[in-house]
């Protein structure tokens, strides 16, 4: 009988065994009026890893399918050898990883398509649409759609 460690006291049913896709993506940090470039190691949902398999474009660099145990030992985050050494972990990740294991937990097809140990960088790597990590959004009152006087009105 085996028995498999849990990770995370919230999500008991996510093991150190669970399968898991890890990407690094290509995203901006804006600092004082500047647009850094940085190299951000995370998890991928299924339906990401389904669209980025399809060759839509993406920020990532590469993906690799791993167990969790590989990245995340409970206590401390683990940069896979396979991964760039200038790549930081992106925020939440534990949360981020729950998430995405539980994707792949219900649409596990995608553990044959991809299997653990794989590592793929020909993907459609763009960064046309810049993701910016830091971005705030400020809503103002000019924002605002301006109606047609007659739109809510009832015959």
């Amino acid at each position: 009988m085996t028995t498999e460690t849990t990770l995370f006291s919230n999500a008991p049913e996510i093991s150190a065994d669970d399968y898991c896709v890890f990407g690094v993506a290509t995203c901006y940090i804006r600092e004082e009026g500047e647009t850094k470039e940085v190299e951000v190691i995370e998890p991928l949902p299924s339906s990401s890893l389904e669209s980025v398999l399809q060759g839509s474009a993406t920020s990532y660099k590469m993906i690799a399918a791993k167990m969790v145990k590989e990245v995340f030992d409970g206590e401390n985050l683990i940069k896979p050898d396979d991964f760039p050494q200038g790549a930081d972990f992106g925020s939440d990740l534990t949360e981020r990883i729950i998430a995405a294991v539980r994707t792949y937990k219900y649409h596990d097809h995608l553990q044959s398509s991809f299997p653990l140990g794989t590592v793929k960088t020909d993907l459609n790597h763009s960064i046309k649409r810049k993701r910016v990590l830091n971005a705030e959004r400020m809503v103002r009152t000019e924002d605002n759609v301006k109606q047609h006087p007659h739109t809510h009105t009832t015959v």
